[in-house]
């Protein structure tokens, strides 16, 4: 049974991660750690009165590694990386859900995130938890950074078809929308009721976070520098992404071809379904850990569609599902 903490018990990634983790069969929740709320978890979340009986308790490292064998960081940048180092110290593995880990670079993260990097150290081993991809680094990993939730959805669409040489590296656009949970648990007044509800608006265009984390990733996988435009989106839904993603295809490629490139690269992915006859939708993946991929062919572009529940694979899910690598479970268990 490997037993988890969750360090940053008060936001909406550490909810999610709860309702996953308590019905997970070889994992057992065993410790919640909150920087400023110490008060029954049922208090701060209604919906778990008589399904948790655990304290949210100040963060000590210490303590935390006499309860748990990992710990998922559910912080934001900057703080997660103040915690971080002392959870690996005292002997954890961790899983950080935060940004601090998943851009190699230090100058490319201060640039972005405007504030230095303390823990580069640590950033030099952390593995960016994208299975689909890294599983076996993952599995070998004592840091795993998961990653962002547009990133998750972005890349799953765009490598395939790259991989396979079935698109041009170049011109590539990612226009994705998000519902309102991704901007956090903490209030304000662009995300009040009044302001988001019945507005559809793209946001952050050429400085949204998320752009050079999926660059970073697709220029890994393919081994050459790569760039892209991404242009994110708010709509007045609680959770769920849907990307729309246009590449330029290459002189003779047909839809044929790319959907057998979806199963070929996911044949052993078993949270990514390729939709055939039936396009992605957010409702098809809510509440789940799956990703959801349709490809067609329209005037020499590809466009690719991918849905994810922002809060499960571009989360909490998908952090479960690097715990289960990182300690020899199936990648499944608790997730279906």
């Amino acid at each position: 049974m490997v037993r988890v903490a969750i360090i940053g018990a008060s936001g909406y990634t550490a909810l999610e991660s709860i309702r996953w983790l308590l019905r997970h069969p070889q994992a057992k929740l065993t410790y919640l750690a909150s920087r400023k709320e110490q008060q029954p978890v049922s208090e701060m979340f209604p919906e778990l009165l008589g399904r948790i009986l655990l304290p949210v308790q100040p963060f000590d490292a210490a303590a935390i590694a006499k309860a748990a064998d990992v710990a998922l960081v559910c912080l934001p940048h900057v703080a997660a990386m103040e915690h971080v180092p002392a959870l690996l110290t005292a002997g954890l593995k961790v899983i950080d859900l935060s940004a601090d880990y998943r851009l190699s670079d230090t100058v490319l993260y201060e640039k972005w995130y405007r504030h230095p990097h303390t823990d580069k150290a640590n950033l030099d081993r952390a593995v960016y938890g994208l299975p689909e991809f890294f599983s076996a680094q993952i599995k070998s990993t004592q840091l795993t950074a998961n990653p962002g939730c547009y990133a998750t959805a972005g890349i799953l669409g765009v490598a395939p078809l790259l991989q396979e040489s079935l698109a041009a590296t170049d011109d590539i656009i990612i226009n994705a929308a998000s519902g309102i949970s991704g901007a956090g648990r903490t209030p304000s007044q662009a995300h009040h009721f009044p302001e988001r509800n019945e507005a559809f608006e793209p946001y952050n265009i050429g400085s949204h976070r998320h752009s050079p984390e999926i660059e970073q990733t697709l220029s890994r996988i393919l081994a050459q520098p790569m760039q892209i435009i991404f242009v994110p989106h708010l709509v007045p839904m609680d959770r769920g992404i849907l990307a729309t993603i246009y590449l330029k295809a290459q002189p003779g490629a047909t839809e044929q071809a790319a959907v057998a490139a979806l199963e070929r690269v996911y044949a052993n992915a078993p949270f990514v379904r390729i939709r055939k006859g039936q396009l992605p939708s957010t409702k098809f993946v809510a509440n789940t850990n799956f990703a959801d991929i349709a490809v067609k062919l329209y005037n020499h572009r590809w466009i690719v569609t991918v849905a994810i529940d922002n809060m499960v694979k571009g989360a909490a899910g998908q952090a479960i599902e690097n715990m289960n690598l990182m300690f020899g479970l199936p990648e499944t268990a608790g997730l279906l």
